[in-house]
């Protein structure tokens, strides 16, 4: 008797964090801070900001608690909105491979987006780059309850792709964005920058070197289940 072949793969997509893996925007996030907090007489290094800011995701909370700053993370985070915006629209660019990547995959998954930032961000993006075509489905920080590092930005974007979080492959730069793809259920390809290279990544699926290695059949290869 001859043994039943395996099921064939199920369908499998995509989701990109946006900021450090698709815009090289943490620098100008490293700025926006370091101006609203300059006149508490604080000064974050890069390394503090790597770790407290983009790794855990809890940075406006770390800044409020170690530096007894006179107001809360809640505050911190509104004032730097606005400084943020501006030099986001002023300053940034795409990531080195970043549309190369997309434009390789888009064919064959459906892609989504799913980040931390607000819609008002994430749009400027997807206009001033031409690059909205490429999704299927976009999740800012207003559409979920949690932000990274819980996982309800990429259930939310699995949802919306309409597949179960284990055939959604997240591509991340940071520890708190693993960790929010671990929690989801999703396999995670890392791809640290200079602010996050010494973040934890013990829960990515892989770690590459850059976006470049991304590739079609990568992603069939760590898309499980059905």
């Amino acid at each position: 008797m001859t043994p039943a072949s395996p099921p064939a793969p199920g369908p499998a997509g995509v989701i990109f964090d946006l900021d450090g893996v698709l815009i090289d925007s943490e620098g100008l996030q490293y700025e926006a801070y370091s101006r609203v907090l300059a006149p508490y007489g604080v000064r974050v290094t890069y390394e503090e900001y790597g770790r407290e800011f983009i790794g855990n995701g809890r940075g406006a909370e770390w800044a409020v608690r170690t530096f007894a700053l006179p107001v809360s993370a809640d505050e911190l985070k509104r004032q730097k909105v606005p400084v943020y915006a501006e030099l986001l629209h002023e300053k940034v660019q795409l990531m080195p491979g970043a549309v190369e990547c997309l434009e390789r995959l888009a064919p064959v998954y459906p892609l989504a987006v799913a980040t931390n930032s607000l819609a008002s961000e994430l749009g400027f993006v997807l206009d001033r780059f031409a690059i909205a075509r490429f999704f299927t489905v976009v999740v800012a920080r207003e559409k979920y309850e949690r932000p990274k590092p819980e996982p309800d930005a990429f259930l939310a974007a699995a949802a919306g792709l309409g597949m179960p979080p284990r055939r959604c492959v997240v591509v991340e730069d940071a520890f708190k964005g693993v960790k929010a793809a671990h929690g989801a259920g999703c396999p995670c390809l890392a791809v640290p920058h200079d602010f996050t290279r010494n973040n934890d990544f013990s829960l990515a699926t892989r770690v590459l070197r850059s976006i470049d290695e991304v590739t079609v059949d990568l992603i069939a290869e760590l898309a499980v289940g059905g």
